[in-house]
């Protein structure tokens, strides 16, 4: 045999076990039993009379229970013939009974006819009926008339030989009166109809519980042919009861007590209860049992079709019988043998149009299947045992290239692909090896040969094939779905890799990093990750488009690519970061392969920061690169944050280097994720507290408004302000409009606006200024109408809200912004434009937006004093914001000489630690009770005064000496002040100017 036909050779599949072997020991040995002692005479007449007739009895009651039983317990097509058997049963053990009271009790001769005789003469009917429940129903009226012609065939055939050998003497009664003539005849003709059904099931006998039926009919045809001995006159006139024909009969009904219970238990079935149905359903497994199976089928079916050519041949030999002996032909068999002979007749024509009709169908339906395996696109193949293609659809021209005359005949492995040989044998064999009804078809994708005439000579095309068993082969319904494979391959490239630089992905990349830390070189510790992002494209993409910009992005790639090995792997992580994994070359020595890895990284730092050509033009960007290396017990995940956090610390150091990554990087990430902890624990446990600032005419020194600043109250009492945990974003920037900058806004807002509203009942009405961002102005989240429903549930009255610009980002819309002021300028709400002359965006914000208040930069204030130039621009801005009509407030005001230069300048107000540090509610309203502060008079200019929230002088600078510079002041005082020193923190601020400037205080160490 072929390798091919190896692979074809179907495996054992285990079936459904035999009946047990213990009841049929059992039931063999009381039968042998009963023989032995029917043989033996039972050892007297009196036991021989007893077993004879209430034995049988006891084996007829036996063979009732046991089928009605089975009848009660499964509920099936067969149910009724097992109820019609436990009758006929039933019916035999009452008549045995009767005979034995007549024999054994009353000691008697049996009178005839009794009632013995007819409870016999009623156990044929329903055994009839039930054999006639048990065969195969017939599909069609011609079926039924064939049965019933074929029931008739046997029967006439046996009426004509009983009646020529026996019977005809039987029917002269001689000697006897009509009772006992009719009943003489009953008995064999019932016996003639019993033997036909048997005989006519024997070969329409249904598929399911044939074990069973087979048993029962065993059963019947015993007592049939013991009725037909005990018929005969020869036996009957010398019969007694106990005798050997005795055995016979309780044979018979011990079988029948049997047949019920027969039936294979299937497996996964609850026995012959489930039989039928799971039986119709099954597809036999080609097993040598069932090759035997198969082959008795042809020589059950030939003798099928002989049974009505042996009946008209008995029931010839019946008239020759009469003919040989000298007799004159008998009415009744000529009667019955022209019946038969027109049965036969009939039945030969019904059969001969009912084949003529099958004949036309099958025709019909060949034609249709055969246009339909033509005409399919898929190609059909059905393969022999030995692995030889027989059929070939002619659709193989079209999708193999090749003529289906071509390929019968040939090896189905010549024409798989090698590499999937293999496979291939190992799904057919597993596919063979399982249960059929478990497993109908299988799906088999390979390689087929296409046809030599195809460009490029000899092809494979990719095909999947439905395979289903047949005959001991396999059918093949193949199609070609090789642009299927080839898309999915692509897609999957798709998935994989980047689209714009074709590139493996984030996803590809952590693989073959995740492949590189678990593979056969995952102890190498040379493995490195480099992150690189590339600095100033932002810029590209603003300033000369989107497409320059991916066509810088493939360049790069490109150069990427073209700058590692080819173990190494380049790919595109997203954005403008890139990534690429450098295998290590097995060195021990750590300097050497940090020098190894750093040198590569620089090498792809100046390549990838040379100089690109896009539309004509030579654009530069750099590179920033953060390396990682491998160490032991690392996975992908951290290691690709390794190499993330190094970048970043590269960007930081300037852009365009190249950083090693340090453990300390990973605590920076940590410390910074504890600090925005604190903060998010800080607001939700109202651990921040609002001060607030004066804000004082400079003129007169009174105050005409309240600054807002938020303070966090450490575990110690101290106030620090939240700045640093503000600068707790992603990649270590400043997130002003992150999650808890707007928490915390929210939060001051609203605390700002309550504290306000109270002080206004409590006689103190004097606007507060709450500073907020623009990009939080214009964030959806706080439109116009919230903050004109913080006023009125509040009670604040118009004019009483001052919002100070923050921020002056160029890369905000003017438009949307400017719409928004005047929005909250309608609701009273007065605008400050915070930080004026810290850039030149400040200046086109004043041009376009609604402003009432200018609040002059620090850095001016600091150097009004020192700096010529500063006094200049100072004095330069003062005067268009007084030509605008607008309020200047100069903010961080720590000296009588600041007070004195900005008011001659024309700044109206001020705000600094010279009148007041930030205060509390407390000492707020004790403040504006006073209503002013001390402010140098007109003919102060030449000495400096510094003065605390009590109007008390602390230093005197006389005049002729030179003034001591505020650098100098702040570096001779403590850097934290509060109530550890034993005084209030804010009196403490006012007598001694602080350290840093009064907007922000140290931040806690952490």
């Amino acid at each position: 045999m072929s390798a091919t036909g190896a692979v074809l050779t179907r495996p054992p599949v285990q079936t459904g076990g035999a009946p047990g072997v213990v009841p049929q020991v059992v039931l063999a040995v009381v039968c042998g039993g009963y023989a032995v002692g029917a043989a033996l005479g039972w050892g007297s007449s009196e036991l021989a009379l007893f077993m004879g007739d209430f034995g049988l009895s006891v084996a007829a009651f036996a063979a009732a229970v046991s089928c009605f039983l089975y009848a009660r317990r499964h509920h099936g097509r067969f149910r009724p013939a097992w109820l019609l058997f436990a009758a006929s049963s039933t019916m035999a053990g009452i008549g045995n009974g009767v005979w034995g009271w007549y024999e054994v009790v009353l000691r008697q001769p049996v009178p005839s006819p009794s009632l013995a005789d007819f409870c016999f003469l009623l156990f044929a009917p329903p055994a009839i009926v039930g054999l006639l429940v048990l065969a195969k129903r017939p599909v069609s009226k011609a079926g039924w008339v064939c049965l019933g012609l074929d029931a008739w065939l046997i029967g006439g055939s046996l009426l004509t030989l009983s009646w020529s050998l026996a019977l005809a003497h039987t029917a002269h009664f001689q000697g006897q009166s009509v009772p006992q003539g009719a009943l003489a005849l009953a008995y064999p003709l019932l016996d003639i109809v019993l033997v036909s059904m048997v005989l006519a099931l024997h070969f329409k006998r249904s598929s399911a519980h044939r074990s069973a039926i087979n048993t029962a009919i065993a059963a019947l045809a015993l007592t049939v042919l013991c009725d037909a001995l005990f018929s005969s006159p020869l036996l009957r006139e010398h019969y007694r009861s106990g005798q050997i024909l005795d055995a016979g009969w309780f044979a018979g009904s011990m079988l029948l007590t049997y047949a019920p219970w027969v039936a294979r238990r299937l497996p996964g079935g609850d026995g012959a209860a489930a039989a039928p149905e799971r039986a119709a359903r099954r597809t036999p497994p080609a097993t040598a049992t069932t090759a035997t199976a198969a082959a008795t089928r042809p020589i059950a079916g030939s003798l099928a079709a002989l049974t009505p050519y042996l009946a008209a041949a008995v029931c010839t030999l019946g008239i020759l019988y009469n003919v040989l002996d000298g007799r004159r032909i008998d009415r009744v068999v000529l009667f019955t043998g022209c019946t038969v002979v027109l049965a036969l007749v009939v039945r030969q024509g019904i059969m001969l149009l009912d084949n003529i009709t099958l004949t036309q169908e099958l025709a019909q339906k060949e034609n249709h299947f055969r246009s339909l395996v033509q005409g399919s696109s898929d190609v059909i193949m059905i393969a022999a045992p030995t692995g030889i293609l027989r059929y070939v659809s002619p659709a193989a021209a079209g999708v193999y290239g090749r003529d289906a005359e071509e390929l019968v005949g040939s090896e189905l492995a010549s024409l798989i692909h090698p590499e999937d040989l293999g496979r291939v044998v190992h799904e057919v064999r597993r596919f063979l090896a399982a249960k059929p009804e478990d497993e109908p078809t299988t799906r088999i994708e390979c390689r087929f040969r296409a046809g030599e005439h195809r460009a490029g000579g000899e092809k494979w095309l990719n095909v999947e094939s439905t395979v289903n068993r047949h005959h001991g082969g396999l059918i093949f319904n193949s199609r070609d779905v090789t642009e299927r494979v080839r898309l999915q391959a692509q897609l999957q490239h798709n998935a994989s890799h980047d689209a714009l630089t074709d590139l493996p992905n984030r996803a590809l990349f952590t693989e073959r990093v995740s492949q590189a830390l678990t593979g056969r070189r995952a102890t190498d510790p040379g493995t490195a990750v480099l992150y690189i992002d590339l600095d100033g494209f932002k810029q590209v993409n603003d300033t000369i488009g989107h497409q320059a910009g991916d066509e810088l992005l493939t360049q790069a790639a490109r150069r990427l690519a073209e700058s590692v090995r080819a173990g190494d792997t380049a790919a595109r992580l997203g954005g403008d970061e890139f990534a690429a994994l450098i295998m290590g070359d097995g060195s021990r020595d750590h300097t050497a392969r940090e020098h190894r890895i750093l040198e590569i990284a620089d090498r792809l730092r100046v390549r990838l920061s040379d100089p690109y050509k896009i539309d004509g033009r030579d654009v530069r960007v750099a590179a920033s690169i953060g390396v990682a290396f491998a160490e032991p017990g690392i996975t992908p995940g951290p290691l690709l944050r390794n190499a993330d956090l190094a970048m970043y610390r590269a960007k930081q150091a300037g852009k365009g280097c190249v950083k090693l990554y340090a453990p300390q990087m990973q605590a920076d990430v940590v410390r910074r994720a504890e600090l925005a902890t604190k903060l998010r624990t800080a607001l939700h446990d109202g651990e921040f507290a609002l001060l607030h600032q004066p804000v004082v005419e400079l003129a007169g020194g009174r105050i005409t408004a309240v600054a807002a600043l938020a303070r966090w109250r450490s575990a110690q009492g101290i106030l620090f302000t939240p700045a640093e945990f503000l600068r707790v974003g992603d990649r270590g920037r400043l997130k002003e409009d992150g999650d808890r900058t707007a928490e915390l806004g929210r939060w001051q807002l609203e605390e700002a606006v309550q504290q306000a509203a109270g002080r206004h009942r409590a006689g103190h009405p004097v606007p507060v200024a709450v500073r907020i961002s623009a990009h939080r102005l214009l964030d959806r989240a706080l439109p116009p109408k919230s903050i004109e429903a913080l006023l009125s549930r509040h009670g604040l009255p118009s004019g009483s809200l001052v919002l100070e610009l923050s921020d002056t980002d160029p890369r905000i819309p003017l438009e949307e912004l400017e719409r928004r002021l005047v929005a909250l300028r309608r609701l009273g709400v007065r605008i400050a434009l915070d930080g004026f002359g810290s850039g030149a965006a400040a200046i086109g914000a004043l041009r376009r937006l609604p402003v009432d208040v200018l609040r002059l930069d620090r850095d001016l204030v600091d150097g009004v004093v020192d700096s010529a130039r500063l006094h200049k621009i100072t004095s330069g801005l003062l005067r268009i914001a007084s030509d605008l009509g607008m309020q200047s407030v100069a903010d961080g005001v720590d000296l009588p000489e600041q007070i004195v230069a900005l008011r001659s300048m024309g700044c109206t107000h001020g705000q600094g630690m010279a009148f007041a540090g930030p205060l509390d509610e407390h000492r707020l309203r004790r403040a504006l009770t006073q209503g002013s502060y001390p402010v140098p008079g007109p003919g102060s200019e030449g000495r400096a005064v510094v003065l605390s929230g009590t109007g008390l002088p602390v230093r005197h600078v006389k005049a002729g000496r030179e003034p001591m510079s505020p650098g100098r002041v702040l570096g001779e005082l403590p850097r934290r002040y509060g109530p550890g020193d034993g005084r209030d923190g804010a009196e403490a601020a006012m007598a001694r100017p602080p350290l840093r400037p009064n907007s922000e205080t140290s931040v806690p160490p952490t």
